[in-house]
C-alpha cells in the first residue's frame, strides 16, 4: 500500500478521540527483584531513544500507550511522565506483580505476605500513586497452568485489588489453561469477568480457548504484532471476528523494549507496524473497534 492509500485509509477511520496501544513497554529491566536499580540506566538516554518512536507513532493518531512494565522489573513512572509531557501522548503506568519467569521478579514481601497484604499495597499505589503517576491498571504475570501456589496468590491478590479500586486486571499468561485459571479465581472473588485481560492470548494456538475465553466475558489481547507474526495475528483476530467476539478483542505490539544493560539499550522496536501494515489488512470499522472502542471500554470507568 503506498504513503497516500495509507494515509486515505487512517482519514476514512474518523476517529476524534484517537486510537490507544493497550500493551507496549519504554524500559525493562531484567536483573531480578534482588538486583534491579534505576542506577544501571540513564534516563536522560532512554528519553532520547524512546522520544523520537513516540513522536512517530502520535503521527497514526495514537493518544495514549499503555506501558505494560512492572515493579521490580523496570517500572520508572518519573521517564514515562517525562516522555508523556514531551511527546502528548498520554503514557499510563501500572500496579501489581510479576510472577512469571519462576518468581525471580517478586521481592521477598511477596514470598511471605497474604493476598491482601499485597492488595492492600496496589491499592494504596493506586490511590496515592507512584512518583506523581497514578497507575491505571493492575499488571500482573504467570508461567503456564496448572499454577503453583504462589502465582495463585498473585492472582488473587489482583482480584482484591481490582473489586477495591476498579481497576482491570491485565495478565502476562503462559498458556490457555493459566488464562482459564485466573478467570476462575477472579470470578470466584467477584471480579466480573471483562475485568480480565488476557495477555499474550496469541501464544495459546488453540483458536477454540480464545474463543471459550471471549465468550465468558474476558478480554482476549494478541499483542506480539510485527512483522515476523502478521499472519497469525491476522488469523486470530480475524477467527474472533468471524465468531461475533470482537467487541472482546485486544491488540497492540509489545514493543519498545529499552532493555537495561545492554549497550544503548539494544534495538528498540518502534510503536507504527500496526498502524502501516497490520491496518490496511482489516476493515476500516475493524480497526477502529479494536484500537479506539475496546480500549476505552475495557480500561475506562
Amino acid at each position: 500500500m503506498s504513503l497516500l492509500s495509507r494515509r486515505k485509509f487512517l482519514a476514512s477511520l474518523a476517529v476524534p478521540a484517537g486510537a490507544v496501544l493497550v500493551h507496549e513497554h519504554i524500559l525493562v529491566d531484567f536483573a531480578g527483584a534482588a538486583t534491579v536499580s534505576r542506577a544501571n540506566y540513564s534516563r536522560d538516554e532512554v528519553f532520547r531513544i524512546a522520544l523520537p518512536h513516540l513522536e512517530a507513532l502520535k503521527q497514526h493518531g495514537c493518544v495514549r500507550l499503555h506501558e505494560c512494565t512492572p515493579n521490580f522489573v523496570g517500572r520508572d513512572p518519573v521517564l514515562l511522565a517525562r516522555l508523556q509531557e514531551a511527546s502528548g501522548i498520554e503514557i499510563w503506568t501500572n500496579t501489581g506483580l510479576y510472577a512469571a519467569r519462576n518468581f525471580i521478579f517478586l521481592p521477598d514481601y511477596a514470598h511471605k505476605e497474604n493476598a491482601r497484604q499485597l492488595a492492600r499495597r496496589w491499592v494504596r499505589e493506586t490511590r496515592e500513586g507512584v512518583e506523581g503517576m497514578k497507575p491505571r491498571f493492575i499488571k500482573i504475570g504467570v508461567d503456564r497452568g496448572p499454577l503453583p501456589p504462589l502465582s495463585r496468590k498473585i492472582v488473587t491478590a489482583a482480584a482484591y485489588a481490582s473489586r477495591e479500586t476498579g481497576l482491570p486486571v491485565c495478565a502476562h499468561t503462559g498458556d490457555g489453561l493459566a488464562a482459564r485459571e485466573q478467570l476462575d479465581i477472579l470470578v470466584r472473588n467477584q471480579v466480573a469477568p471483562s475485568k480480565f485481560v488476557w495477555v499474550h492470548a496469541q501464544n495459546e494456538r488453540d483458536f477454540g480457548v480464545h474463543e471459550k475465553m471471549a465468550r465468558d466475558g474476558a478480554w482476549v489481547e494478541f499483542d506480539g504484532i510485527s512483522p515476523q507474526g502478521l499472519d497469525w495475528h491476522l488469523g486470530c483476530v480475524r477467527n474472533l471476528a468471524g465468531k461475533g467476539l470482537l467487541h472482546r478483542t485486544l491488540i497492540s505490539h509489545d514493543a519498545g523494549w529499552y532493555h537495561v544493560g545492554e549497550p544503548g539499550g539494544g534495538r528498540f522496536r518502534g510503536f507504527t507496524y500496526l498502524f502501516t501494515d497490520f491496518a490496511p489488512k482489516l476493515d476500516a470499522g475493524m480497526f477502529r473497534q479494536l484500537v479506539v472502542e475496546n480500549p476505552r471500554v475495557a480500561f475506562e470507568p
